[in-house]
């Protein structure tokens, strides 16, 4: 039967006409309109990503600003400034502690209120897991501040004071105090002195400072140290209070056992290497001590016994960094950089602070490039360029010890990349929209366009064909069935496919008819062909029926030539019926070599079944096996054994036909069954012709007419069949 072409492929053939532009105006102005569309999206898009570039410059420059003036104001706070001063050793550890440089002349030591306000506000104290804190620093003034001040709290149950004259500091609370300096260490106790209560539950009394000979006991003659002054308050409320409607009433104070109170301390270290300096000639004086940050101190709070633990040890693990210049890093934006120096010191001494790195979020190179390369022209900026400067400024700090110049520089990688991440998520809805444009765009093109294109080109090749003088191809060769659809144009497509189709069905009925035909005598030939194999078999070449038989061969194969049997299988009745399957395939071994197949053996076996009587034709199993056996004949080894075995079940009976020889390859063992499947490398002897795939087709075909399988593997060195059957009793 003829292939029909697909229609693009059949109005090749018709003889093209050249068309001129206005046959494809309709096609230009639409496609015109879509890119115009996308280009107006893309340029929108690249305008409002400028847009956004300038503000968010103007938003840095303010911020730029705004963090200037935070960082300065936290400069010139006393924390700022104790920071500043102390920037050398701050970030050198936190225990064990090393006195601090304060913004102030001294620290009021004497009043409770006026010490933790001043240690508050200069941000010196060292924070301790259990709540306590201690502040060890100097005063920026050697002459009014030339002493170690120590002002911190601490949690202790009830104060037990010293007697007065008592020479054992350890039965009362004490503070022990330890001063590394120079190479020389100074030690102090201080036990605690009780005073008069001023009407309130708060406890306060005096430090009285000795010198620490290592012993649990005073000198006799030992005298207070002159210029060491100590005070220690503690409050009048526990530590865990209970709720104010429950606490007792005023001028009562809370005695359990477990109750911990906050108790203040103030103190101050006399240290002599201070004095010196001060009062020496020889030397100017230089203040604070260069050594300062090599200096150590430890405080310790002990309640009375030898051996009891510190209520409060500076050394204490956990205590957290005082204030430090790293702090002002919160204040600035991300990349920018302070740089802070005094004045009349080199660049090396400077001190630079910087802010959090840039963590801009993933975003696309390309956008990253295109904002760079967008112009600004903010105000500021100057004229319109696409990378301005970075933004810098200049600010001079006071403070007690001199000035410092604090410069400021910002960071605009930060900005761009930060809209470059934000550019970078919009840009996938300026993809759907572009997609969107696409695919309407697509779907005019193939649903519109194209349709109207294909029938008018279509139609005037048939044209130009039909006028005088054209002989070649005419109205069979247009095909428009594919343009039908539900709108006008496949509606008018649709009828002109009906006319031309009605045209094209007779011609093709009557190609199907010739074929049948065909292939109806290409069955009936195939079918008499392997009886009549026989036959040349049983009348050799001497006997008289010999000629008649071969004529008759030869007339056979003018029925079939080229078309395929599998309608005419299909259509052909094999009666149902009873067979002894093991007297069959004796019979078949007993008579092959009349047939031409030489060393057919059945194998009985140990386990011969005996009679098995299964659901077959004789005459049509007989057609099968014999083409099995000519396949094995083919491929087998000159004089090796076909071999027949039976195998029998309660419900089914197989029969094997195994020969050795070359196998079968893995991707044929399903398709050799189907009709027209040949090994093309298969041996042909003399007189068969050529192989058409059609006997193991027959095969399949009349074993499932008999409801039966059958099935071919590979073995070692060999192939085997196996057939399938319904067992009968």
């Amino acid at each position: 039967m003829k292939r029909l072409l697909h229609p693009a492929l059949e109005i090749s053939r018709l003889e093209m006409p050249r068309l001129g532009l206005p046959a494809f105006r309709l096609r230009i102005l639409v496609r015109s309109v879509f890119v115009l569309l996308a280009l107006a999206t893309v340029a929108l898009s690249v305008v409002v990503l400028k847009d956004e570039k300038e503000r968010a410059w103007q938003a840095y420059q303010h911020g730029f600003v705004r963090s200037q003036a935070e960082v300065m104001a936290r400069l010139r706070h006393p924390s700022g400034q104790l920071a500043l001063l102390n920037a050398s050793h701050l970030g050198q550890g936190v225990t064990p502690l090393a006195p601090l440089l304060l913004p102030y002349a001294a620290i009021d030591f004497d009043d409770p209120q006026k010490s933790q306000q001043a240690v508050e506000m200069a941000g010196c104290s060292v924070q301790y897991p259990d709540g306590a804190s201690v502040c060890a620093a100097i005063g920026n003034n050697p002459y009014a501040g030339g002493f170690i001040y120590l002002v911190g709290s601490f949690y202790a149950g009830e104060l037990t004071p010293r007697e007065r004259g008592a020479l054992v500091p350890a039965e009362a609370h004490r503070a022990r105090i330890s001063l590394d300096m120079r190479g020389t260490t100074y030690r102090w106790v201080a036990p605690y002195e009780a005073m008069p209560a001023q009407g309130s539950t708060a406890v306060r009394g005096r430090l009285t400072g000795f010198v620490d000979n290592g012993t649990s006991q005073l000198d006799a003659r030992a005298r207070p140290v002159r210029d060491f002054r100590g005070w220690l308050w503690q409050s009048g409320q526990c530590r865990d209070l209970p709720p104010p409607s429950a606490s007792p009433p005023s001028g009562e104070a809370t005695t359990t056992p477990d109750c911990l109170r906050r108790t203040h301390y103030s103190i101050r270290l006399p240290v002599e290497l201070f004095r010196e300096a001060l009062f020496r000639k020889d030397e100017r004086l230089v203040w604070p001590p260069e050594d300062l940050g090599q200096m150590r101190v430890r405080v310790e709070m002990l309640a009375p016994g030898e051996a009891t633990k510190p209520l409060f040890d500076s050394d204490a693990p956990g205590a957290q960094l005082a204030a430090s210049l790293g702090d002002l890093s919160r204040s600035l934006l991300p990349g920018e950089r302070v740089q802070i120096r005094k004045l009349g010191s080199d660049e090396a001494s400077a001190i630079t602070l910087k802010g959090l790195d840039v963590q801009a979020e993933p975003s696309a190179p390309w956008l990253l490039r295109l904002i760079r390369w967008l112009p600004l022209e903010a105000a500021g900026v100057g004229p319109a360029a696409a990378t301005p400067a970075a933004p810098t400024a200049l600010d001079i700090l006071d403070t007690p010890t001199g000035n410092y110049v604090v410069n400021f520089t910002g960071h605009l990688r930060g900005v761009e990349q930060g809209l470059a991440a934000v550019a970078t998520r919009l840009s996938w809805y300026l993809g759907a929209m572009l997609g969107a444009i696409a695919l309407a765009w697509l779907v005019v093109e193939v649903g519109l366009i194209r349709r109207v294109t294909a029938l008018t080109r279509r139609a005037a090749a048939v044209s130009y064909n039909v006028q005088p003088g054209h002989t070649g191809p005419r109205l069979g060769d247009l095909d428009v069935s594919d343009l039908r659809g539900s709108d006008e144009l496949g509606i008018l497509a649709g009828g002109l496919a009906d006319l031309l189709q009605r045209v094209k069905d007779d011609l093709q009925r009557e190609q199907l008819r010739a074929q049948q035909e065909r292939d109806m005598w290409h069955a009936v030939g195939h079918e008499i062909m392997s009886p009549l194999q026989s036959l040349m078999a049983l009348n050799g070449p001497q006997d008289p029926g010999h000629r008649y038989v071969q004529r008759m061969q030869q007339a056979i194969h003018v029925l079939y030539g080229t078309a395929s049997p599998a309608e005419a299988l299909q259509a052909a009745d094999v009666p149902e019926g009873r067979l002894d399957l093991d007297a069959f395939l004796r019979n078949v071994a007993d008579n092959a070599h009349f047939a031409g197949i030489l060393d057919v053996v059945y194998d009985l076996g140990p386990s011969h079944p005996g009679p098995v009587i299964v659901r077959a034709d004789e005459f049509a199993l007989e057609d099968v096996v014999t083409h099995i056996l000519r396949n094995a004949d083919r491929y087998r080894p000159t004089s090796s054994p076909i071999t027949l075995t039976l195998a029998a079940s309660e419900s089914t009976a197989s029969a094997t036909l195994h020969n050795q020889g070359s196998t079968i390859a893995e991707d044929l063992l399903e398709r050799i069954f189907e009709l027209g499947v040949s090994d093309p490398g298969s041996p042909t002897p003399l007189g068969e012709g050529e192989h058409r795939g059609q006997g193991l087709f027959v095969a399949k075909t009349y074993m499932a007419k008999m409801g039966g399988t059958i099935n071919a593997r590979n073995t070692e060195g060999g192939v085997a069949f196996v057939l399938t059957f319904q067992r009968l009793g």
